[in-house]
């Protein structure tokens, strides 16, 4: 009895871990360059039952000896195996703001090991001087002119904080950013770096649509990388990849899943009750 009542509660645990997930999702689909998150719902392994000690004259072998006999295979309920974020480029909307900036993907090369393709990201650093990364291309100027996202620095390709100190400016599609104000010859003030994880499994969020690396070890550079392509579109930001529709039909499922689990976890619980309570009686 208390083994479907385990597999009850397995299949709740699982249930609500999703549904966190994708409250979470829901939450910020209108975040700019949010990328939605995805959950890995696994079965555990399979168990093979036996009696042991069997009495019954089928188990009895040649010898005269009784031995087990195989029952059947059992299951033990659901678990959420992982939660993985899923890199498609989101569509464009234009913004009209200088500051914003979205990142397009022209090429990027699949991971030979996983089959999925590498991801591309913003560099900036945080208020602990610890480098993060973002697909947040909304943008905006601090008071002393540091180029911010979502209050943490935008870095340029030397690893320095962008400082733009001019509202006429314009950042071009490789990302260097150009003083409209000086003269030609004297208009260049940095370039937005722009990072390139081959593996996405090392990137783990932090919140904010913030990612760091698994081991904290900067991300390598993809200017100048033959295998990539892409381009910073000025005065647009990139959407989420949260699909709302689907998000509320999948919560609506995961919701329905958990109820019918909460179900069958009370039938087991008045079931013990009547054990405890009436059958002990007799």
């Amino acid at each position: 009895m208390l083994r479907g009542l385990y597999t009850a509660t397995a299949g709740m645990v699982t249930q609500q871990r999703r549904t966190e997930m994708l409250t979470n999702n829901m939450a910020n689909s209108t975040t700019p360059g949010y990328k939605a998150d995805q959950a890995s719902v696994r079965a555990f392994p399979e168990m093979l039952l036996q009696r042991m000690d069997n009495k019954s004259p089928s188990a009895k072998n040649g010898m005269g000896y009784y031995g087990s006999t195989t029952i059947g295979p059992i299951n033990t309920g659901a678990y959420l195996q992982e939660i993985s974020s899923q890199f498609a480029q989101g569509s464009l909307k234009e913004t009209g703001l200088l500051s914003d900036v979205a990142l397009i993907e022209e090429a990027v090369p699949l991971n030979p090991e996983t089959n999925v393709k590498g991801a591309l990201l913003f560099a900036v650093g945080n208020a602990e001087g610890q480098e993060r990364y973002t697909r947040n291309g909304h943008f905006t100027l601090a008071d002393n002119g540091t180029l911010l996202s979502d209050g943490n620095a935008v870095l340029s390709t030397t690893g320095e904080p962008i400082s733009i100190q001019t509202s006429n400016y314009q950042i071009a599609a490789d990302g260097s950013i150009y003083n409209l104000d000086l003269p030609p010859g004297e208009q260049f003030i940095a370039q937005i770096d722009v990072r390139f994880e081959e593996d996405v499994r090392n990137l783990i969020k932090e919140g904010n649509g913030m990612y760091r690396t698994a081991n904290e070890a900067p991300l390598p550079t993809a200017l100048n990388d033959e295998n990539l392509r892409y381009t910073v579109r000025q005065n647009y930001v990139e959407n989420s990849t949260v699909d709302v529709g689907r998000t509320y039909t999948d919560m609506m499922t995961a919701y329905r899943s958990f109820e019918a689990n909460q179900k069958v976890l009370q039938a087991y619980d008045k079931s013990m009750d009547k054990a405890v309570n009436e059958i002990g009686r007799l």
